[in-house]
C-alpha cells in the first residue's frame, strides 16, 4: 500500500516514515508538510492512503481532506492528529476522512489500522469515540435479529462483502438491510452506525 505522510512537523514524518517502512506490505512514497504540498503530491503520484494532520500552514488537514476527495473520491485518507475535540472529528469525517487516530498510538497498531481502511473498514480511535458518543431516542432493540448482526459486524469493522460471507447472505441483501438499519436509527453512514453500536453496547 503507497502511503503518503502529512504533517508540519518534520520530525513526526521521518520518524512514522521509519517505523512504517519496517512493514513489509507498506511503502511511504513520501511526505508533505500542508495541505498544498498534499495536494500536489497526490496528483503526481499513485497514493492510496494519506496520514492527515490537521493544524498545518498554508492548507489545513480538513480542507486538504475535502480537496483530495473532490480530485480523487477512491483516496483513503486517515487524519492522524493529537487533537481528538468533537468538532475536528466531525468536520474531519464529514469532509470524507475514513479514519481518525491519535498520533500516541502504537505504531503496530497504527499500521493494523491502515490495512482496515485499505480494505474498505472505517478505523476511529477509542479516545475519539468517546468524544462522539451521545444519547440516542433510538435503540438497538428496534432492528431485526439479522440487522443487529449486520450492525454488530459493521462495528466490528468488516466490509460488506465479509458481512455477506458470514451471514451466508448476498452483498446486495447486506447494502439493502445497511439502508434500513440507517434510516431506522436515523444515521448518515456506517461510521455512525459502528460509533451508535459501540456506544450501546457499552451502556
Amino acid at each position: 500500500m503507497n502511503i503518503l505522510i502529512v504533517d508540519d512537523d518534520s520530525l513526526v514524518c521521518e520518524s512514522l516514515e521509519l517505523l512504517l517502512s519496517r512493514e513489509t506490505d507498506l511503502q511511504v512514497l513520501g511526505t508533505a508538510a500542508n495541505g498544498v504540498e498534499a495536494v500536489t503530491f497526490c496528483e503526481t503520484h499513485d497514493v492510496q492512503i494519506v496520514l492527515m494532520d490537521i493544524q498545518m500552514p498554508i492548507m489545513n488537514g480538513i480542507e486538504a481532506t475535502k480537496k483530495l476527495k473532490s480530485i480523487k473520491p477512491e483516496l483513503v485518507i486517515m487524519m492522524l492528529t493529537t487533537f481528538h475535540d468533537e468538532q475536528n472529528i466531525r468536520l474531519a469525517l464529514a469532509a470524507g476522512a475514513k479514519g481518525y487516530l491519535i498520533k500516541s498510538m502504537d505504531v503496530t497498531q497504527m499500521a493494523h489500522s491502515i490495512r482496515s481502511l485499505a480494505s474498505g473498514s472505517s478505523v476511529l480511535d477509542p479516545r475519539v469515540i468517546e468524544t462522539l458518543l451521545s444519547p440516542k431516542e433510538k435503540v438497538l432493540a428496534e432492528l431485526t435479529e439479522r440487522e443487529q448482526s449486520i450492525s454488530h459486524l459493521i462495528a466490528k469493522g468488516l466490509s460488506n462483502k465479509e458481512i455477506a460471507s458470514q451471514l451466508f447472505l448476498s452483498e446486495g441483501t447486506v447494502r439493502n438491510n445497511l439502508s434500513i438499519i440507517l434510516g431506522k436509527l436515523e444515521l448518515r453512514d456506517r461510521t455512525q452506525l459502528a460509533i451508535y453500536y459501540l456506544q450501546s453496547e457499552a451502556d
